[in-house]
């Protein structure tokens, strides 16, 4: 049951009004008044209008979704559904792909390498001097004949693999520095733009035969050349481990107090 309230009826015609007021796109008397008056434009400006307004929308929606569509294209990709731009996106599109072509460029740079590489005295200024911009390279000096050097190639090879991104290159030790001590074997030189940054000379520096691929790249890390996954020098465990063992192994006061009562 409707209810005829003066108030019930006052607040329906308030609503209207507010609607009305609210909607000039509404069929209404006050609308039409408001036509009439020159308040409100023509309803089919109104249309129109709303039409144009629309059709904005839509192509903000669609240029939207291209962008989003043409940001994660690869190269082929981009080049496959080239077609399918129009000429607004195409200038758009043509900034994107520089951009990936040359993201991709200085990734293939940075990943060209990715094995140890045999260099003699006569390679040493255009394989490490003249390596390139922002170019680490490992050199090892080394000699046939010696364990420690051979161990410690076979580990360059797998860190080469493992970041390609840097130069790693081995030598015979006398080829590239005339009458270098054997003793000094093995040397490893870390250079950065022909500069050295860091330098392992010597068996004792890398503890012997017992050297591990994973010390052996915590150690290198350390000279800033890789950033390696590792979250700590596994020598330390190493260390840790023989001096608990040696605590164990070293009787204390009391026990040799004991011993000698007995």
């Amino acid at each position: 049951m409707i209810d005829t309230s003066p108030s019930s009826i006052v607040t329906r015609q308030l609503s209207r009004l507010w609607t009305d007021v609210h909607d000039p796109n509404a069929d209404t008397e006050w609308n039409d008044i408001l036509r009439k008056k020159g308040i409100l434009p023509p309803k089919e400006k109104l249309e129109e209008q709303r039409q144009a307004e629309e059709e904005r929308e839509q192509q903000i929606l669609q240029q939207q979704s291209i962008v989003k569509t043409y940001e994660d294209m690869t190269l082929e990709e981009l080049e496959d559904n080239e077609d399918e731009f129009n000429e607004e996106d195409e200038h758009a599109i043509e900034m994107y792909r520089q951009q990936r072509i040359a993201e991709w460029k200085a990734s293939q740079l940075k990943k060209k390498f990715g094995e140890l590489l045999e260099i003699s005295g006569q390679d040493y200024i255009q394989e490490i001097t003249k390596a390139g911009k922002d170019i680490w390279v490992i050199l090892h000096l080394y000699k046939q004949g010696i364990p420690l050097c051979a161990l410690i190639n076979q580990h360059l090879n797998g860190l080469a693999k493992k970041f390609p991104e840097v130069k790693f290159v081995k030598a015979i030790s006398t080829t590239c520095i005339p009458n270098y001590p054997d003793r000094n074997l093995p040397t490893i030189f870390v250079y950065l733009e022909g500069d050295i940054r860091a330098q392992f000379i010597g068996p004792l520096v890398f503890g012997g035969m017992n050297l591990t691929r994973d010390e052996l790249e915590w150690k290198i890390s350390e000279s800033g050349a890789i950033k390696t996954d590792l979250e700590e020098n596994p020598r330390k465990q190493i260390q840790d481990q023989l001096m608990t063992s040696i605590k164990c192994s070293v009787p204390t006061r009391r026990e040799e107090s004991d011993s000698e009562d007995d």
